[in-house]
C-alpha cells in the first residue's frame, strides 16, 4: 500500500494507537504501556489550540496529554500553554521538539504553505503524523509529502471533519445504498455569509502563497466530501475565478479595522478589541512576528478569488458543477445528485427553508464552536425517484462543531477507533491529495484557460472507485 497511499495502512495503525493508550498494547510501533498517548503540536492558533488542543485534553484526560508544542512566535505559544492548561516544553526548533519528546503523534496545524515541511520531516524522523486540511497548496509539496510517506513506515492522517456529520453521513448512506440508482451528475454550490466570508480575506489565507486561495485552503472541505460521496477521484477540471468584491475591488482600505479612517461607513468594520481570545492569541503577540489578524479586506496586496466556479469530472464519469460564493447574505450549501433511478437533494442553513431565529453572525460563531452542540433541529433530505412521489428524509442536526463533525472525528481517532464504520469516514494520505487536486487544477485553468488533468499534476492516478 506504500507505493499508492490509503487510508487502509492508517486505519490499521489507528487502532494499535487506542488499543495501547486504553489496553496497554502497542502504538503506531511505540509502546505506550501504562500512559497516556504523547502529543506534540507545530502551530498554535485558533484551531490548533482549540479543536486539537485544549477540547482533547478536556474530552480525553485519561487517555492523551501534550509533551512539547511548537510556534514561530513565543508570545502565542506562552499563551497557548495557559489557554490549554499545559505544562509541557515549548519549542521554536521543531526537530528538537520531537527529538527530546518522542512523541506518538505529530499534530500539525501551521499556515497551509508550511504544512508539507513538518509532514515529511515527521515521517522522516518515524513518526505518524495528523494534519490539518488542507494537506498542502501546491501540486509540487504535494508530490514530496506522497513521496515521503512511501519511503517511510509511519502515516498521514487528513483531519477532515464534514465527513462525520450526522447529515452529511446520511447523504452518504442513501447514495451508497442506491436510493437513486447509479449517480451520473451532481451540482454543488457553497455560500459563504458576509462574517465568515470576509473573515478570510482579513487573515493570511488572502495571499496566495499562504493558503492556495480559497479553492484549496477552503473547497478542500467541499471536495472531499465530493470525493467521499461518489466513491470516485477527480480526473479533470475547468474553472473560473476572479477577485471582484474584495481585496482592490473595495471602495477604500486601511491599515487595518482598529485604525482606519472608514468605521463608519464600512459595512464590514470588526472591532477585534472586543474579542478576548483573538487579542489575547494574536493582537497581543504581533510584535513578535507581525501577523496582524484585523487587517483591512480590502488591501491590495490580497490575490485569491472570491468568485469561483467549476467543472470536474470524475473517473467514474460523474459530472460535477460546483461554486463558492464568498460574500453571500446568509450561510449555506445546496447538493443535488442526478441518478438513473431518480434525484436526491440536500441543503443546509438557507434561511427561506426554514425558520430561524438567530442572526448570521450568531450562526456562525456557533458553527466555529470547536467543541460541539445539542440537537437542534431534524434537516430534511428529498429522495425524488423517478415516475414516483418524493420521500422527506429526516436527519437529527446539531448546531455547531461543523454540524457535529468535530466531536465524532475527535471519538474516532482517540477513543473508539475499533469502531465499524461502513461510511469510510476516516481519511489518509490519498483522500488528502485528491480533495486538493480539484482545487490546484481549478487554479491552473484560470491561468490557462484550459482544461486540466489530475494525473498531470501528481504521480497518483484517478481511480474510479476509491478503496
Amino acid at each position: 500500500m506504500k507505493n499508492d497511499p490509503s487510508r487502509r495502512s492508517f486505519v490499521a495503525a489507528l487502532s494499535m494507537m487506542a488499543a495501547g493508550a486504553a489496553l496497554s498494547s502497542t502504538s503506531f510501533g511505540n509502546t505506550v504501556k501504562g500512559r497516556k498517548l504523547k502529543l506534540v503540536m507545530v502551530g498554535t492558533g485558533v484551531r490548533g489550540t482549540s479543536f486539537w488542543g485544549k477540547d482533547l485534553l478536556e474530552t480525553y484526560p485519561d487517555l492523551v496529554e501534550f509533551v512539547g508544542l511548537c510556534d514561530i512566535n513565543p508570545g502565542r505559544l506562552e499563551y497557548a500553554k495557559k489557554f490549554m492548561g499545559v505544562d509541557c516544553e515549548t519549542y521554536t526548533d521543531f526537530d528538537k521538539m520531537v527529538n527530546e519528546t518522542k512523541p506518538d503523534l505529530v499534530i500539525v496545524t501551521t499556515t497551509d504553505n508550511t504544512h508539507h515541511k513538518y509532514i515529511i520531516r515527521s515521517l522522516e524522523l518515524d513518526y505518524d503524523v495528523l494534519t490539518e486540511k488542507p494537506l498542502t497548496t501546491d501540486e509540487q509539496k504535494c508530490q514530496q509529502i506522497i513521496d515521503a510517506e512511501r519511503k517511510s513506515r509511519k502515516n498521514v492522517i487528513v483531519g477532515f471533519n464534514y465527513r462525520w456529520s450526522p447529515y452529511t453521513t446520511k447523504v452518504k448512506q442513501l447514495l451508497s445504498e442506491g436510493a437513486i440508482g447509479k449517480v451520473t451528475s451532481v451540482d454543488f454550490h457553497w455560500y459563504l455569509n458576509t462574517h465568515h466570508g470576509a473573515s478570510y480575506f482579513r487573515r493570511w489565507h488572502g495571499l496566495r502563497h499562504k493558503g492556495g486561495t480559497l479553492w484549496v485552503h477552503k473547497a478542500t472541505h467541499h471536495f472531499d466530501l465530493l470525493n467521499w460521496w461518489l466513491d470516485s477521484d477527480p480526473e479533470e477540471v475547468f474553472a473560473y475565478g476572479s477577485l471582484e468584491h474584495y481585496g482592490s475591488a473595495g471602495p477604500f482600505r486601511g491599515n487595518n479595522c482598529r485604525d482606519c479612517a472608514h468605521t463608519k461607513n464600512c459595512e464590514y468594520y470588526w472591532d477585534i478589541t472586543k474579542e478576548k481570545r483573538d487579542m489575547d492569541l494574536y493582537v497581543n503577540n504581533e510584535k513578535y512576528d507581525g501577523y496582524i489578524r484585523d487587517n483591512c479586506l480590502f488591501r491590495k496586496e490580497i490575490n485569491i478569488y472570491d468568485k469561483m466556479s467549476a467543472q470536474v469530472k470524475y473517473k467514474n464519469k460523474v459530472t460535477l458543477n460546483y461554486s463558492l460564493t464568498t460574500y453571500s447574505p446568509f450561510e449555506g450549501w445546496r447538493a443535488a445528485f442526478n441518478g438513473t433511478e431518480g434525484r436526491i437533494e440536500a441543503a443546509l442553513d438557507i434561511p427561506y427553508h426554514g425558520k430561524e431565529s438567530l442572526s448570521q453572525e450568531e450562526l456562525h460563531d456557533l458553527e466555529m464552536n470547536q467543541g460541539g452542540g445539542e440537537i437542534v433541529d431534524s434537516k430534511p433530505i428529498i429522495v425524488h425517484p423517478l415516475w414516483k412521489g418524493h420521500e422527506t428524509v429526516h436527519v437529527p442536526f446539531e448546531r455547531g462543531g461543523h454540524g457535529g463533525g468535530d466531536k465524532r472525528l475527535q471519538n474516532k481517532l482517540f477513543q473508539e477507533p475499533d469502531a465499524a464504520d461502513p461510511y469510510g469516514r476516516v481519511a489518509g494520505l490519498r483522500d488528502g491529495v485528491m480533495s486538493i487536486m480539484v482545487g490546484i487544477a481549478a487554479r491552473k485553468s484560470i491561468e490557462s484557460g484550459k482544461p486540466v488533468r489530475v494525473a498531470e499534476l501528481v504521480d497518483l492516478e484517478p481511480r474510479a472507485t476509491r478503496l
